[in-house]
């Protein structure tokens, strides 16, 4: 029996074959986020997650643009403006990207066109990014007399410091390319011609659904979390991540099964059961 996906209406969310897809579907508005896509995503993230036949997931843009960040006009002309997003903020009580939600599947984002603003929650929280050739990248923060903060911050991880501060404060008046962004290790890899973008990623994502599951989640958890510690104390957190898959059934399936020369038969567990507990 099939896994049953919730009914969306900014989201396209589907399975294809062991890759889940999360597609942002407002093309008119450059899948700007607004009120009722922030809801969706929450839920979205944790429908992939639980699906046991989705293995890894693509995140990416229907239309001309990845995202666009917050929708500006809806913030424009709701009679709340910021406000609606004040008390996520303040209590750091976010739901719309794979970190927010815990999802400790691998994540591939593939930036398809613009990429702008808080389009960088997605670009700086995934596991790995690729991007087509006639990808943009800038961030228009300042410009609409807002602040750069929590996309950058993450980008922080990934890339030097100054071309983070470049983007913050050039603004909408300059935009770095896809080769710019390989150049400075925002993405790994671009992809041309740009229509190519989710056949690549598609492509990528079957390569890394090959590996046992229980072992990447444990991965994830151990790699995420050392951004988060010093040296030692990140070393000893990965050392009870590596531990706790010691007898899990994937540690004898993998040598067996390259023994056999044959494909390995992985362990499925439920969501957040493999491996050990986040410390």
């Amino acid at each position: 029996m099939s896994f049953a996906y919730a009914t969306y209406e900014t989201l396209v969310v589907e399975r294809r074959g062991p890759v889940g897809w999360l597609i942002f579907n407002r093309p008119d508005q450059l899948n700007a986020m607004n009120n009722a896509m922030r809801d969706e995503l929450a839920v979205a993230w944790k429908e992939l997650d639980a699906d046991p036949d989705v293995r890894v997931i693509v995140h990416t843009g229907a239309g001309r643009a990845f995202q666009t960040g917050v929708d500006v006009t809806e913030i424009a002309t709701d009679g709340l403006g910021m406000e609606r997003y004040r008390a996520s903020m303040e209590d750091f009580d976010l739901h719309f990207t794979a970190w927010h939600q815990q999802v400790w599947k691998p994540v591939i984002t593939a930036v398809n066109g613009i990429c702008a603003g808080g389009a960088f929650h997605w670009v700086a929280d995934a596991d790995i990014v690729i991007a087509a050739s006639d990808a943009q990248f800038f961030d228009p923060h300042v410009s609409i007399g807002q602040v750069v903060a929590i996309e950058a911050i993450g980008l922080l991880r990934k890339m030097p410091a100054e071309a983070v501060m470049r983007m913050a404060f050039v603004g909408r008046h300059e935009r770095m390319s896809a080769q710019r962004a390989y150049e400075l290790g925002m993405i790994s890899q671009v992809v041309d011609p740009p229509e190519q973008l989710q056949d690549a990623a598609q492509e990528l994502a079957e390569k890394i659904a090959k590996n046992s599951p229980a072992a990447m989640a444990a991965t994830k958890r151990a790699l995420w979390g050392a951004l988060e510690l010093g040296l030692t104390d990140a070393c000893r957190a990965g050392a009870r991540e590596l531990v706790g898959m010691w007898g899990h059934p994937d540690q004898t399936e993998g040598p067996a099964a390259f023994a056999d020369k044959r494909d390995a038969r992985w362990v499925v567990d439920a969501p957040g059961e493999s491996g050990s507990a986040p410390s």
